[in-house]
């Protein structure tokens, strides 16, 4: 028999050898793959954890500037004066307090977090830890006792006097944002926003009665805009942007509105012209507005005649200055409407104030389209635009009611 040559042992254990180190390096491979995956969802789950904790201290800090800066608010009593109420201070023993070890060891868990992979704002980490430092009673001195609530909320809703501005901004802020939807359909973005001043501007005047009343007039207006909408657009007679209001629309319709509120607050009599007389032109001016709003859209909607107030010739619907007799009944109703709104929230106190409100934003109404037809955007007249000319109507609609309440009412 032949021997068997040497290297032909030799090939052999190589072969087994690469194939036992193949398996190994398979394995570790594996094992590598393994370790990845689960270093990628150890970075996910902190990248998520930390997500979350940034969300939440932001949140905490957002609430912490917002009750320090009303820690101490003020409660405006019937003579518009505000009177300043200390909050408690809360003694912080850190003895016997069961809740301050488990605060303290989430914010050591927070801040470690941070400090391992992504890095967080030094700002989130020191409230983290500040927070974690605290006692029970300290951190509800922050966030304010049930007292503390209970008394800005009497702030904020008071029925009397003015609201401190940074409430009224808070309180608009939370409305505004649960009326988004729907005042998205009503309003342009920009107009939203203007929306948003002119509400905190009210509240902060005349109280959550006066902000509520200028909303009637607003869902009112949107209410009576989309009647037969479809019909008036298809005639080219429609409200523009779908009838949704800007910024000029806001002004023009309540200007005057905040002028009056402004002047009501400013003490028992300002100008010669009592409280209740500028309350009562803050009524009329936007009863005004709504009753030229009633009579334009009823009147594109149902006037079967329409004429122009100057010279009572016959004209196509929608002509400016053009008047109907569906639109000058439906004018009365939509400042009679108003003007029962302002005396179911206690701003007009009588039911001959209630007509004479309502008759001033009538006889407006009228002479807002004889103003239309003569002066709006004539030659040489071109900055006189329809909101101007709104603006001007309700000028004059405030003006005829506190002329009336004061020298025929007698109001003071």
């Amino acid at each position: 028999a032949k021997p068997i040559p040497l290297s032909s042992t030799n090939t052999t254990k190589p072969t087994i050898n690469a194939n036992k180190t193949n398996s190994i390096n398979h394995h570790q491979s594996s094992s590598n793959i393994i370790k990845h995956h689960q270093s990628s969802n150890s970075i996910n789950l902190q990248s998520s954890i930390m997500r979350h904790s940034s969300s939440s201290s932001t949140i905490a800090f957002v609430l912490l500037a917002l009750t320090t800066s009303v820690g101490s608010f003020q409660i405006p009593p019937q003579s518009f004066t505000s009177t300043k109420i200390s909050r408690p201070t809360m003694k912080n023993n850190n003895n016997d307090d069961p809740f301050r070890t488990v605060f303290q060891r989430t914010s050591i868990i927070s801040a470690s977090r941070c400090s391992s992979g992504t890095r967080r704002s030094s700002t989130t980490t020191a409230l983290a830890l500040s927070i974690g430092s605290m006692s029970m009673p300290a951190v509800g001195s922050i966030f304010g006792t049930s007292a503390d609530l209970g008394a800005l909320a009497a702030s904020v809703f008071a029925d009397t006097g003015t609201v401190p501005l940074v409430q009224a901004f808070g309180i608009n802020a939370i409305l505004f944002s649960l009326l988004a939807s729907k005042l998205a359909t009503m309003l342009t973005p920009a107009g939203f926003a203007h929306s948003f001043a002119l509400g905190t501007m009210l509240w902060a005047t005349l109280g959550w009665k006066g902000w509520l009343y200028c909303v009637s007039y607003l869902f009112l207006g949107q209410l009576v805009t989309k009647v037969r909408f479809a019909e008036k657009e298809k005639a080219g007679i429609a409200e523009k942007r779908g009838g949704r209001r800007g910024p000029e629309n806001v002004w023009g319709s309540a200007a005057t509105a905040l002028i009056c509120a402004a002047c009501s607050v400013q003490g028992s009599t300002f100008l010669g012209i009592g409280t209740d007389v500028f309350v009562l032109g803050y009524v009329a001016s936007l009863a005004t507005k709504l009753a030229d709003t009633f009579a334009s859209e009823i009147g594109k909607a149902y006037g079967k005649i329409t004429f122009l107030i100057t010279i009572f010739e016959r004209v196509q619907s929608g002509t400016e200055g053009a008047v109907s007799l569906e639109g000058t009944v439906a004018a009365a109703f939509g400042g009679l409407a108003l003007s029962l709104v302002g005396y179911a929230l206690g701003f007009v106190h009588t039911i001959p104030a209630v007509l004479v409100s309502t008759f001033a934003a009538f006889v407006a109404c009228n002479v807002e389209s004889l103003l239309g037809v003569t002066i709006q955007e004539k030659k040489g007249f071109e900055w006189i635009t329809n909101e101007v000319i709104n603006f001007i109507n309700t000028v004059i609609g405030a003006g005829i009611a506190i002329s009336m309440g004061k020298f025929l009412l007698g109001m003071s």
